[in-house]
């Protein structure tokens, strides 16, 4: 089951009725987004496979993962934004567990990204759940 935060974005998605309304969507929790401090802009963050700059910064504490992170391109920071929503406070050994892509395919994102797009969130999953998994 997706967090609370997630099905929260899912049910805003119902609401918009074209991937233009989706994709601003997205843009806009990315400008929301914090930016990530450029002392972590580093190359142990930075994810490969992404055809943007991207950043992702973990942080597990008491057992609960969480990270944060930023690019250089709109639309990626919304996606970092989404897995936030879909990652942040979830129990470390549960995280590799979330099945991301039937998730994301809720949005409808599969269908609407890029495959340079779709290539670097995958990177960005894989990240996630290789951090996890390592911690659990």
């Amino acid at each position: 089951m997706a967090s609370e935060a997630f099905e929260e974005i899912v049910e805003d998605f119902e609401f918009l009725d074209d991937w233009e309304d989706r994709y601003r969507y997205v843009i806009d929790r990315g400008r929301a987004m914090e930016a990530l401090d450029e002392a972590l802009k580093v190359p142990a963050t930075k994810v490969e496979g992404c055809a943007s700059q991207v950043w992702l910064h973990p942080r597990i504490e008491n057992g609960t993962f969480s990270f944060e992170g930023d690019s250089d391109a709109m639309i990626v920071r919304g996606l970092i934004a989404v897995l936030k929503a879909l990652y942040n406070g979830t129990a470390v050994q549960e995280v590799p567990k979330i099945d991301a892509q039937a998730e994301l395919a809720r949005l409808g994102l599969n269908d609407h990204l890029s495959s340079q797009r779709s290539n670097g969130l995958r990177a960005m999953v894989e990240r996630i759940r290789g951090v996890a998994a390592e911690a659990a």
